[in-house]
């Protein structure tokens, strides 16, 4: 066997043109069918880890997946506020035991701003129940104090007492939109959770409240910055709506209960979502796309593996003398079809070998850009079972096929004889 290998790999080296091309096309198709399920189950699975802990997220009927994505994901904006009483209804019910606000709809040099409590920092889990915890600093000494990610502070070379500027809305800071007349100091960083808090600024609801001082009809007020801003410390600075609410409950039996309650409320129309049961929902939405490429890759994966039978028959014809010569040597027709069902075997194996490192390598180079692009992290990308899987799958599919080139050459080397015209 070791001298059938040794046999085979000899006339893969001399045939090494075609041998790496189809190589490199195995290896391809092996790199697109691996990234494809890569991204889909690093996505979910960096999407899973973004929030735990968290029992409900209440805000105004938006749909399911859309209050999931912006009170969540910081992706879209909401089309409706929830009013301040109707907060404060929600985290006096008996069976809540923790109720966290947020507002959105500022940003700061494209990162989105949210506003919150301390509490928010208490009870915001990731990652299977970890805590945000202080990288340095502290959290919200001052009323325009901003505590930022770690995404942030390292993009833009933020440190502790660095002011900032607020924009009103996600976009740039024109036009009048920036609130110029009352900046912010970063009072804190928190560490790095591979999730969207890293490029999210938060502030408290106070401060939200004050730097729209004077923008009562969406627009900035002329008067606005003759306000001072220790008047403005002076004002009632509860504010009048958040776009959202993370809710913890005492006992988590109570979950179904308590969202059909909030969602028939007869006051304000509102409505409850279960985080796990809305990423299932987006998940159902994706799933068609999802098939739908992995199907295309799968028939990417058979091209490759039929580019190996094409490479190995249309060689025939120049390997009649070598296969003559072989059975005149003492060679049986075994070892004809052994050999060539070999060659089939190792092409496919090194071309799947090659797509797996190629396909780790560009999610290790990649990984952190859609991380800084998206603020979602996707999960662990070491070599798994999948790759085994992958890697075993594509090797004995190409040793079927080189069955077929195998069989061919067996029957006719010995009718060739040594008699073949070049």
């Amino acid at each position: 066997m070791t001298a059938l290998f040794s046999l085979a790999w000899a006339s893969l080296l001399n045939r090494k043109g075609s041998v790496i091309l189809t190589i490199v096309a195995v290896a391809l198709s092996v790199a697109l069918f691996l990234g494809v399920e890569k991204a889909r189950s690093g996505a979910r699975e960096g999407f899973e880890n973004t929030i735990s802990g968290t029992d409900l997220i209440v805000g105004a009927p938006t749909g399911t997946v859309n209050l999931l994505l912006y009170s969540v994901f910081r992706m879209g904006s909401a089309t409706a506020e929830v009013s301040w009483p109707t907060y404060r209804q929600i985290a006096e019910r008996p069976d809540v035991a923790w109720a966290v606000p947020i507002a959105l709809g500022d940003s700061h040099r494209g990162y989105r701003v949210i506003g919150t409590s301390t509490d928010y920092f208490q009870h915001y889990k990731y990652g299977g129940g970890q805590p945000l915890e202080l990288a340095e600093g502290t959290i919200f000494d001052d009323l325009f104090d901003a505590v930022i990610g770690a995404d942030v502070a390292r993009e833009l070379g933020y440190e502790i007492g660095t002011p900032l500027i607020l924009t009103h809305g996600i976009g740039a800071a024109d036009l009048g939109s920036g609130h110029e007349n009352r900046p912010f100091r970063v009072s804190g960083i928190l560490r790095s959770t591979g999730t969207p808090v890293d490029r999210t600024v938060h502030v408290s609801l106070e401060a939200i409240t004050a730097i729209h001082v004077g923008w009562e009809t969406g627009a900035k007020n002329p008067l606005a910055d003759s306000i001072p801003t220790e008047m403005i410390r002076s004002f009632d600075l509860t504010p009048k709506t958040v776009t959202a609410i993370f809710v913890g409950l005492e006992r988590k039996g109570t979950i179904l209960t308590t969202r059909r309650q909030i969602n028939t409320n007869r006051g304000e129309p509102l409505m409850a979502i279960i985080p796990g049961e809305a990423l299932r929902e987006l998940w159902g939405v994706t799933s068609i796309a999802e098939r739908a490429l992995l199907a295309v890759s799968g028939f990417v994966i058979a091209v490759g593996l039929v580019s190996i039978l094409t490479s190995i028959l249309t060689s025939l014809n120049e390997r009649r003398r070598e296969m003559s010569i072989l059975r005149a040597t003492g060679a049986r027709p075994g070892h004809i079809f052994s050999l060539l069902v070999l060659e089939s075997g190792l092409i496919g194996f090194m071309g799947a070998l090659i797509g797996i490192v190629i396909v780790h390598g560009v999610f290790a180079a990649v990984a952190p850009m859609l991380q800084a692009r998206y603020g979602v992290a996707f999960g662990a990308g070491g070599p798994g079972l999948l790759d085994l899987y992958v890697l075993g799958a594509v090797t004995l599919a190409a040793l079927v096929i080189g069955a077929v080139p195998a069989v061919a050459a067996m029957r006719r080397s010995l009718a060739d004889g040594l008699s073949v015209r070049l």
